[in-house]
């Protein structure tokens, strides 16, 4: 039977133990529109999936016992017949808001040759045979490792936290300086791949390290520094605070190896397959392929896998400000901003009308598209229907359907 082509959605919260409290957390902002939720104030909510992931699978409101793959796969022509053969009648993404209270774990997401090898190894613990590549936008000030340092940030740690070489080893701190040294900006082909095989061993012997002695250094390290006025976002800081929500475990150290990310809202990074981040608080929309693949290795009760971990990443390294993805207009919209990673399974528009433009007409775009309401009030006009709008109204639109945001007239602002 035939669907409409744009409906409203609800959609799944995941409650995390990292996940920010109560009305604090967007996540439960979102979802208390719901007529039968109630946010309960001490419970963690941490995760809004918006698509067809099983582990959250998205429904229609007008027809709660219906899934939103269900329609898609009886009705392929909403995600285009092309692109229901490739992805075999399902969304190619899992779009999501996360609500981080504390840090959600030293992680990696495989690409497509490892997902498929974990999956078929381990599938009680890997749950899918896809690649996971991610991109995060901001709708709160948001803090995340991601990625490793340039390799002098990482020298002059190592000199001045005593610990981290004391976890590390003298060997590998020594061997590590000597071959990287000078050569940050080296490229030379060789001397790149050297320093690569450098900084995976400096972080094979972190991450490997006798717990025992990671306790003992943490403790040391946490002892001479947590008196200090430390400013928010500091090192210090920083490690002070990992140590408070994960007492004495390695991943705290990772700040001396990861780069430190503040995004404000609006600002994005992208996350590649195989490397290295950890969020650590603040709120973000995140899109990503259609995957729940995650490999942990610190700041986690769950199961860590760092064998898998270590052997899995790139060991790219460069500034923080290398992370980030600069959106382009969309379209040359005054409005929209198009954030268009390298990867063919996702791309995402943020649409900003405000008391300047009040609306915005998006003639179809030519695959299947989620959008949500973060902030304000308007309407969603198709054809001669409308939608009323608020933030957590989420809904799914077909492939080449063109729909018009229009912001209320009682409200300044409307962001979807």
């Amino acid at each position: 039977m035939s669907q409409p082509s744009v409906c409203r959605l609800r959609c799944a919260a995941q409650n995390y133990a990292w996940g920010k409290l109560g009305t604090d957390s967007k996540v439960a902002q979102y979802i208390k529109g719901f007529d039968d939720f109630t946010i309960e104030p001490n419970k963690p909510y941490a995760e809004l999936w918006m698509g067809t992931h099983p582990s959250g699978p998205s429904s229609l409101i007008a027809q709660p016992t219906t899934f939103l793959k269900d329609v898609i796969k009886s009705n392929p022509e909403l995600i285009t017949p092309e692109l229901a053969k490739i992805f075999d009648g399902d969304l190619p993404f899992l779009f999501k808001v996360l609500s981080v209270g504390k840090a959600l774990s030293i992680q990696a997401h495989p690409d497509k040759k490892l997902g498929k090898e974990l999956f078929e190894k381990y599938p009680n613990i890997y749950k899918d045979p896809n690649h996971k590549p991610e991109m995060a936008v901001a709708i709160t000030e948001f803090e995340a490792l991601c990625g490793f340092r340039p390799l002098e940030e990482i020298i002059d740690f190592l000199s001045e936290y005593p610990e981290f070489r004391d976890i590390v080893g003298n060997n590998v701190t020594s061997s590590f300086i000597k071959t990287v040294r000078g050569r940050e900006c080296s490229k030379n082909v060789e001397e790149i791949e050297s320093n690569k095989v450098a900084l995976r061993q400096l972080f094979t012997s972190l991450m490997t390290a006798d717990p025992n002695n990671v306790l003992t250094c943490v403790k040391t390290l946490i002892s001479r520094i947590q008196h200090h006025d430390n400013p928010k976002g500091s090192t210090q800081e920083l490690l002070v605070r990992l140590n408070e929500q994960f007492p004495g475990d390695v991943g705290i150290f990772c700040v001396l190896m990861l780069n430190y990310i503040k995004l404000a809202p609006g600002q994005a990074m992208f996350l590649g397959a195989n490397e290295p981040h950890a969020y650590l608080f603040g709120d973000c929309v995140e899109c990503m392929a259609t995957s729940d693949n995650v490999v942990r290795a610190g700041l986690t009760p769950k199961f860590k896998d760092v064998p898998i971990l270590v052997n899995m990443l790139t060991y790219r390294y460069g500034s923080a400000k290398s992370q980030a993805l600069t959106p382009i207009p969309y379209y040359n919209s005054p409005t929209s901003l198009l954030y268009d990673p390298p990867i063919e399974e996702f791309s995402v528009i943020l649409t900003n009308l405000d008391t300047q433009c009040r609306s915005e007409v998006f003639k179809g775009i030519a695959g299947p598209s989620i959008f949500i309401i973060t902030e304000g009030k308007g309407f969603l006009r198709i054809e001669n229907k409308s939608e009323i709008l608020e933030p957590g109204s989420v809904f799914f639109v077909g492939a080449n359907v063109s729909i018009t945001l229009e912001l209320a007239a009682d409200c300044d602002k409307l962001i979807s």
